[in-house]
């Protein structure tokens, strides 16, 4: 199975290649425009000269089976679109885009060829949110939050806040009939921004503080008497009198933590299997985070 990976950066190396580089049966090309990023990279992972492509159309020559595209989220479109239209099933980190209309535009594509479009939102397969979906979800409270990064507004949310967005829907027990955006922005960089979702029994809240002191992410769900804690994605806490704790071992790899392992393996194996993946749903995840950008635009404070 050829795989590209597209885009050799941070999330790439440390996050997926050691996944993608570790999988049997799986014959890895590499892609990106910096030569020097390319050698060292592909060197690592002991990769021939002819899976190494400094251009993205010797990429596509290779005759791909599947791609991931990490490249910066301004390039999305454009990478994107020549996968789909060359029939490639793309996985591609979130956001698809910065703009709802390319967004938007990128899924239609892919629904009009018939190619699998995979948005990488790995919090869903994280076994310590995933397994919340079992608990009782009346209030469910998510923080991510960080130290000193107050960034411009779209970045900020279709880059890092999209995270909470996603986990909120995901998590959601029912229909969201009501949206509420709370934001302080000052010199127009966001420093926080709060999210509250209400359906028939539920309320769902979503806080990011980009000067809170810590570097931290944090999920609450709670209902029935009973409350469920994941921090920081490893560590689980169940309230229900006395608190049970449950960290992860020793020997789980981060990648299976954060669930990127189980969201490369459940991609690749839908395109092994000829199932197209839509990603509709993940576009709802991106219509809810224009709403948010839009909110904290029109707030008096965010000239």
């Amino acid at each position: 199975m050829k795989v590209g990976c597209i885009g050799l950066g941070d999330i790439a190396r440390k996050a997926y290649l050691p996944v993608l580089g570790a999988l049997p049966g799986v014959d890895l090309h590499l892609h990106t425009r910096t030569p020097a990023t390319l050698a060292r990279v592909a060197d690592g992972l002991h990769l021939p000269p002819g899976q190494r492509h400094e251009d993205l159309g010797s990429l596509l020559a290779a005759g791909l089976d599947a791609a991931f595209v990490h490249a910066p989220t301004a390039v999305h479109p454009e990478i994107v679109t020549r996968l789909l239209e060359a029939g490639v099933p793309t996985y591609v980190d979130k956001p698809l885009a910065y703009r709802l209309a390319d967004s938007e535009r990128l899924v239609e594509l892919a629904e009009r060829r018939g190619v699998c479009l995979d948005v990488g939102f790995n919090r869903r397969h994280a076994p310590g949110y995933a397994q919340c979906l079992e608990h009782p979800r009346e209030l469910i409270l998510m923080q991510k939050n960080r130290v000193g990064l107050p960034e411009e507004p779209r970045s900020m949310i279709l880059d890092d806040f999209i995270h909470v967005v996603d986990t909120l829907r995901f998590l959601a027990p029912g229909p969201v009939d009501e949206v509420t955006v709370r934001a302080r922005v000052q010199d127009g960089l966001l420093h926080h921004v709060v999210l509250q979702l209400g359906g028939d029994g539920f309320t769902a809240l979503g806080v990011m503080n980009r000067l809170s002191g810590s570097t931290e992410e944090s999920l609450e769900v709670s209902g029935q008497d009973m409350k469920r804690q994941v921090l920081n994605l490893s560590e689980v806490i169940d309230h229900r009198g006395e608190p049970t704790v449950r960290r992860r071992g020793d020997w789980v790899p981060v990648a299976r933590q954060r669930g990127i392992e189980q969201a490369v393996l459940a991609f690749l194996d839908a395109v092994r299997a000829g199932q197209v993946l839509s990603a509709r749903d993940a576009l709802a995840t991106h219509e809810l985070c224009e709403r948010v950008v839009r909110a904290v635009q029109d707030r008096p404070d965010a000239a």
